[in-house]
């Protein structure tokens, strides 16, 4: 099995639950329109104070799928707009980053509606910055001074783990070209595609983007991680509907219901 088939499982996983959340509250006859449409940086995240956010520096997009009441977000690399109904989206083939975070961001939208999910839509302004000093403290408080995996460089999050924890016991990997094999805070960033095992090996608790689930990266790391027996956080507002329907770990702390 490859490591997209394994990712995938997930996927297909929570589209079978929703399907049947869909049926138990008669939504699958009910004429709803989906429309998933991809937010500027300033609407997704507003003023965060510090301009080295993915989002900002143009590498990733958040979409946002509204669905009755609810919205529901989604990171991707490779933003699309879609107008449709439910059942349409729930028939697309989760085959491309593209398909995977509209579905993503339905499935938020979705739960969230049916008060099922909390926190489907970013943060903004400063909370990003304090979600990454929340999150560190979390980790401290949980599980002591240990040796910390941060899979996907979100900079705030990074420098907040170096602060907490110490250069020396932090350990980074990215899949932007841009970042492998830079310095920052005294890290060097691995490759992604090439390190991943050995960053899981190397830490006692591994903190992952929610992003690697429209990538195609989420059941390779998963499976690293249960394999390693490592403990393990996956941040963010992209996680959020599949954290709820296959018991995957969740931390978003500043993440927000509209």
């Amino acid at each position: 099995m490859t490591n997209k088939q394994n990712h995938l499982e997930y996927l297909e996983k929570s589209k079978v639950k929703l399907n049947k959340l869909i049926k138990e509250k008669s939504l699958e006859n009910t004429d709803v329109s989906i429309i998933v449409k991809q937010l500027t940086a300033e609407e997704a995240i507003g003023d965060p104070g510090r301009r080295d956010f993915p989002i900002i520096e143009g590498k990733e997009r958040v979409i946002e799928a509204q669905f009755l009441d609810a919205k529901g977000h989604a990171f991707t690399d490779s933003p699309g707009e879609f107008v449709g109904k439910l059942k349409q989206i729930l028939d697309l083939p989760l085959i491309t980053n593209k398909n995977r975070a509209i579905y993503i961001a339905t499935l938020n939208a979705v739960l969230r509606h049916l008060e099922l999910c909390e926190k489907t839509v970013h943060c903004k302004d400063d909370e990003p910055v304090k979600c990454a000093e929340e999150i560190s403290s979390h980790i401290l408080k949980t599980w002591g001074n240990i040796k910390v995996g941060l899979i996907g460089l979100n900079p705030a999050i990074a420098e907040s783990l170096v602060q907490m924890f110490g250069a020396e016991n932090v350990k980074i990997t990215d899949l932007n070209m841009k970042n492998i094999n830079c310095v920052k805070w005294g890290i060097t960033i691995w490759d992604g595609r090439k390190m991943t095992v050995s960053l899981i090996e190397q830490s006692d608790v591994v903190l992952i983007t929610g992003t690697t689930l429209v990538n195609a990266t989420f059941g390779h790391i998963m499976n690293c991680i249960l394999n390693n027996n490592k403990k393990y956080l996956v941040y963010g507002v992209t996680i959020a509907g599949i954290s709820k329907l296959t018991d995957i770990n969740r931390i978003c702390p500043y993440g927000r219901d509209q």
